[in-house]
């Protein structure tokens, strides 16, 4: 297996407002794709959402379920300040603030928030990799 991720998706309970919150509200640049489902491309990958019962359906899972998945995405950005602004953009659009961003055991500079479905998205600087404008 080669090592990528190509696609994550989302299962949403309410897919209208999900794309709302991710095209309008975060910016991501949306494709065209049949109305049960939206993506977006992102650098290197791309983002899906569907309805949480017809993706576990889909998967043979029953679709019930709450608090933490296991499971955190993240998005590096190149200073603290981009992090602090980045997090202000999310709970403007209906993002709820988990963690505000600050200085983190390794290093770096976090904070979290939950989009309307709670998935925890991890916004973080980390000062020892380089995040150039081929990475944006």
């Amino acid at each position: 297996m080669k090592p990528r991720i190509s696609m994550i998706t989302l299962g949403v309970r309410d897919l209208e407002a999900s794309i709302r919150f991710y095209e309008q509200g975060l910016g991501l640049p949306r494709m065209e794709s049949p109305p049960e489902v939206a993506f977006f491309t992102l650098n290197g990958t791309w983002l899906g959402l569907y309805g949480r019962e017809s993706l576990a359906e889909d998967a043979g899972v029953p679709a019930e379920g709450s608090g933490f998945a296991g499971i955190a995405l993240a998005h590096n950005l190149g200073s603290e300040a981009e992090v602090d602004e980045l997090l202000e953009q999310a709970v403007g659009a209906g993002a709820k603030l988990v963690k505000p961003g600050q200085k983190v055991f390794w290093g770096g500079y976090s904070g979290y928030f939950a989009d309307p479905d709670g998935y925890l998205w991890e916004v973080a600087h980390n000062p020892f990799v380089w995040i150039g404008p081929e990475d944006e």
